[in-house]
């Protein structure tokens, strides 16, 4: 199958696909174009409205669903591909630390609203959730869907206390820059994982054509943690040298 690459058995990274990589690598140029007009706007270049204006509220749940399910689908590759556990835990690993260096960075940056539950955080706690359902797709979707919809319609002032809000269920949205809560965004990698288990039946006909996607693209996809991790600074200080220029700043 085109964009297939089985590796040996004793492989420790999992198989590229490379439909998968291309579509990871459409939403990290979507995140990655939202970032910047979100930082244009910031330092004033920009009007728009990124807590308010439906476009951007939109737009920011499009992408972001996309980072999840692609996690969920990530999860049933690893595990088709036999990866020993070190491979699942080292992986959560990289993506928890990467979460402490965006709350960290952001608390110098915005020290009111610093990231303390963001994407980050929301795959690093959802994959160890997901992970004993990785086998049971029907389960995921069924327990996938629960929890996108109980975190949708539910909601209950003891969970904007600081400490459960990372939950979900909050009433109102906490001062953070980026607000990922398990419910209902955890429910979007089970989702993931039913996806998973449909591509590998119907051998990921659906993702073949993206395979001859440009390499560029492809890249971007198999480096996302790192692409993630580097790309705010860099566009951050684009926009402010943009600010600067036009004495906005």
């Amino acid at each position: 199958m085109t964009g297939i690459r089985n590796p040996p058995a004793s492989a420790t990274a999992t198989p590229r696909i490379g439909g998968i990589d291309a579509l990871r690598g459409l939403a990290l140029v979507a995140m990655i174009a939202y970032h910047f007009s979100f930082d244009l706007a910031h330092f004033g270049v920009t009007a728009w409205n990124f807590y308010r204006d439906p476009f951007w509220l939109h737009a920011r749940t499009l992408i972001l669903s996309s980072f999840l399910v692609l996690a969920g689908v990530s999860l049933v590759l690893a595990h088709r591909a036999g990866m020993p556990p070190r491979h699942f835990w080292n992986h959560v690993a990289r993506i928890a630390g990467g979460a402490l260096l965006v709350t960290l960075a952001t608390w110098f940056v915005f020290p009111r609203s610093f990231i303390w539950f963001g994407v980050l955080h929301a795959i690093a706690v959802s994959l160890v959730l997901a992970r004993p359902l990785v086998r049971r797709p029907w389960l995921a979707l069924a327990i996938g869907a629960a929890v996108i919809v109980a975190g949708n319609v539910f909601a209950a002032a003891a969970f904007d206390a600081s400490a459960l809000s990372w939950i979900g269920f909050a009433t109102h949205r906490p001062p953070t820059e980026d607000y990922v809560p398990l419910f209902p965004w955890a429910g979007v990698i089970f989702v993931g994982i039913a996806l998973g288990h449909a591509l590998v039946a119907t051998r990921f006909t659906a993702v073949a054509s993206l395979a001859r996607a440009p390499r560029t693209l492809r890249w971007l996809g198999r480096h996302s943690l790192a692409v993630y991790m580097l790309h705010q600074p860099i566009l951050f200080a684009i926009a402010w040298a943009i600010a600067t220029a036009a004495n906005l700043e």
